[in-house]
């Protein structure tokens, strides 16, 4: 397969005109003749690469089914993601191995690429939940994270936890060359942010969301991460969680190769309004907003794809909105040299955008998705 006449997202961050070759389902430098794909006057870039959502379609990725993550995976590929790692929710220990093991278990086929999984909590702050259930926060257990890993046959890629808590600087020490360890649900100031980091986290979790704030005297989580060039932030773009304001200066203070866009999607994505359930509480959607009425905001309904085109409409600049879809989460969770990219021996996994940033077309492993 040859792909001609596109503006092609180049190893750098930037387009460039040039073709692209693939066989076998991969990016090659070179190919024998076969299918030509004619992308002119259209973007070609990645697939991308959601590595934080619960959820679609009236499914959470805890509620352990036998065919949701195959559904789950087919959702997400017709709009534009091709790599997925869901995230998992606070739940008790016993849910919990039931959905590790049920993880463990399945192989999705179809549609986008399971990458692995998120286990954002138990290891969590009560005093900043948000969406997750106060009921079956626990303090960060090696063990514990052990068995949920074995049950999911290794496919745990990122923990989200808070560094405050009990024994967390010893367990980020310990699994940080397995796992990305991600800051969140905190109430961390900046000197334990630090020693975090450290110790080996090199991600922050939806960043300003069920944190402290920024501030000039005491900087925090958000101070201690610009503080550490290793260390890549997510950022919710759903025209919701974050004011456009903070949004672009957050992508300036950290730079273009340290944001990564994230959907933070529940269940109700691609659904209407009305209750819902997310962690085992109810959430009310209405419009773009999910909220447990009268405590939080709680994850979002907004695909991955609409955060991107949001991101660039308030200023975000293409090339680095791109970035942030693609090539940053796929280098932070270890998939890099699979996939995330559109460089030779990766998986020709990449979207066909118009001059408008509609979507046009997915292809998976070279093989177009039907949509």
């Amino acid at each position: 397969m040859k792909i001609i006449n596109g503006r092609v997202f180049g190893a750098d961050g930037y387009f460039e005109d040039r073709e692209l070759y693939i066989e076998e389902g991969r990016f090659v430098s070179r190919t024998r003749e076969g299918e030509v794909i004619d992308a002119q006057g259209a973007y070609v870039v990645p697939g991308f690469t959601d590595v934080h959502f619960h959820g679609c379609m009236g499914i959470d990725v805890c509620d352990a089914n036998k065919d949701d993550l195959k559904k789950i995976a087919l959702f997400q590929a017709q709009n534009g993601v091709t790599q997925i790692i869901p995230a998992t929710m606070t739940l008790s220990k016993d849910r919990l191995r039931t959905v590790f093991r049920k993880i463990g278990e399945t192989e999705v086929s179809e549609g986008a690429m399971f990458m692995g999984v998120h286990m954002e909590g138990p290891f969590v702050s009560k005093d900043k939940l948000g969406a997750q259930n106060p009921a079956y926060v626990a303090e960060p257990d090696l063990e514990f994270f052990e068995e949920l890993q074995e049950l999911a046959k290794g496919r745990i890629k990122i923990i989200s936890l808070a560094p405050e808590t009990e024994g967390a600087m010893d367990f980020i020490s310990k699994v940080a060359d397995r796992v990305t360890v991600s800051l969140a649900h905190t109430v961390s100031d900046y000197e334990t942010a630090m020693q975090a980091f450290k110790n080996g986290a090199r991600q922050v979790t939806h960043i300003y969301n069920a944190m402290p704030a920024f501030t000039h005297r005491a900087p925090g989580v958000i101070g201690a991460a610009f503080d550490n060039e290793g260390v890549r932030a997510e950022i919710i773009c759903d025209g919701v969680h974050i004011h456009p304001t903070v949004i672009r200066a957050t992508f300036k203070m950290f730079g273009r190769d340290r944001m990564i866009l994230i959907s933070d999607s529940m269940r109700a994505t691609g659904l209407g309004d009305g209750e819902y359930d997310l962690g085992g509480q109810k959430v009310v959607v209405c419009g773009r907003c999910a909220e447990i009425p009268g405590v939080s905001i709680a994850g979002s309904v907004t695909r991955l794809f609409d955060c991107f085109r949001y991101a660039v409409s308030i200023g975000i600049p293409l090339e680095d909105a791109v970035l942030a879809a693609t090539h940053n989460p796929a280098k932070n969770v270890g998939i890099w040299e699979e996939a995330g990219g559109l460089q030779d021996g990766q998986w020709a996994n990449f979207l066909l955008l118009d001059q408008e940033l509609n979507l046009k077309e997915v292809y998976i492993k070279g093989k177009r998705v039907e949509r």
